[in-house]
């Protein structure tokens, strides 16, 4: 009896990642590749036209993350199994991605063995989560959540605005930009501006 052929879109913008992910799942007989996506955009575009079984997603595209692209499919397609793909086992975007229905989720050193492990579990209803990213998760459901205007704050903060110019820009005084950024070091445990824009990188918090 033929075993079924597991249908699979590969979405990330480097050409490298995507010959990569095309060579290791190439070699599967029970495995077939059936379109790439170069962007954020393509990514939904092409879920939506050819329905994959599971889809690899780059966590950080062009014109749309891969949050965005996990909440928009998964709106359209509540069974959609989407397994996040990134450099950063800390990123902010996987635990967004994880709450918003993804799967699972790759680092992109991953050895193959656990690609395709990752691709037959999701397959068969499971979930994948490697453990050097599972402690993150497990970190940061402990961890206090920085608020939307908090995001706002440190978005300008990494600009290099200061609390006049970002109460200016929010519509608030200065006093009260100054709770945000007591708070915001606060929640990141920095220990001034330049650390918090250090942490906000490093964590996918801002997109630049």
């Amino acid at each position: 009896m033929k075993t079924q052929e597991i249908r699979i879109l590969i979405a990330d913008d480097h050409t490298v990642v995507r010959d990569g992910l095309t060579a290791i799942i190439g070699m599967q007989t029970d495995m077939k590749i059936i379109g790439e996506a170069v962007n954020g955009a393509e990514a939904c575009e092409l879920f939506l036209k050819h329905s994959p079984d599971i889809m690899l997603l780059d966590l950080r595209m062009p014109k749309m993350d891969g949050v965005d692209v996990v909440r928009i499919v998964r709106e359209t397609r509540p069974d959609a199994r989407i397994i996040i793909v990134t450099t950063y086992a800390g990123d902010e975007g996987i635990f967004r991605s994880l709450k918003a229905g993804a799967k699972g989720c790759l680092l992109k050193d991953s050895p193959r063995h656990e690609i395709i492990e990752a691709v037959r579990n999701v397959f068969a209803g499971g979930h994948h989560i490697p453990g050097s990213i599972a402690s993150k998760v497990s970190q940061h459901a402990l961890k206090p959540h920085l608020t939307l205007r908090e995001m706002e704050v440190i978005a300008r903060m990494t600009r290099g605005e200061s609390n006049k110019e970002i109460g200016g820009g929010l519509f608030v005084s200065e006093g009260t930009v100054k709770t945000h950024v007591k708070s915001i070091l606060a929640k990141l445990n920095a220990s001034s501006r330049t650390e918090t824009a250090a942490i906000a990188r490093r964590r996918g918090l801002i997109h630049e």
